[in-house]
């Protein structure tokens, strides 16, 4: 996604929160669901971004099919992400995504 498309997503778009994420989403026209991440500055140093960026993916990499196709989403991992268990994240992120 673009940055023009991400702003969509924020313009049109509607929010979920849980205690780890803030997961924004609009329904595109495509067969697909399209992702894109923001990881804020304040979260760490880039290599606590990145770490946090990879598990993210992973999360959505190994879980595509149980997502709802056909919109835009964009993840926002808050601070706890970075203490957390990678299976309480993953749980936690696909309840949000599955009642897109």
């Amino acid at each position: 996604m673009q940055r023009g498309e991400f702003d969509a997503v924020y313009r049109t778009g509607k929010r979920r929160s849980s205690s780890h994420f803030t997961v924004f989403f609009r329904a595109n026209e495509l067969g697909q669901s399209r992702f894109g991440f923001s990881i804020k500055k304040a979260l760490g140093g880039a290599v606590v971004r990145n770490r946090i960026r990879r598990r993210v993916r992973e999360i959505v990499r190994c879980h595509r099919t149980e997502i709802p196709a056909g919109w835009d989403i964009v993840i926002h991992p808050k601070s706890s992400v970075t203490r957390t268990a990678f299976a309480a994240l993953t749980a936690d992120l696909l309840r949000l995504l599955k009642n897109v």
